[in-house]
């Protein structure tokens, strides 16, 4: 599943259900282990933060300079 897809459907599903919300804050993987049947390997680290109106998060991705061949594009990382 794309990573896109993935944090589409979560968000949607978080907005829709306040005790998936409350489990997605506690427990990332299992909340979504348990409602999109999606297994996040161990080695994968989740943090839940829920922006208000006056707050908002901006998530810096790793840096894929010498990482990537200068001809590919960089990708998601789930």
């Amino acid at each position: 599943m794309a990573t896109e897809v993935l944090q589409t459907q979560v968000i949607q599903k978080a907005w829709e259900d306040a005790s998936f919300r409350e489990k997605l804050m506690a427990d990332p993987k299992s909340a979504i282990r348990d409602v999109l049947g999606v297994v996040i390997p161990d080695h994968i680290q989740i943090k839940t933060v829920e922006e208000t109106p006056d707050q908002f998060y901006l998530v810096i991705p790793p840096d894929p300079s010498g990482v990537l061949a200068a001809s590919q594009k960089p990708r998601s990382m789930w």
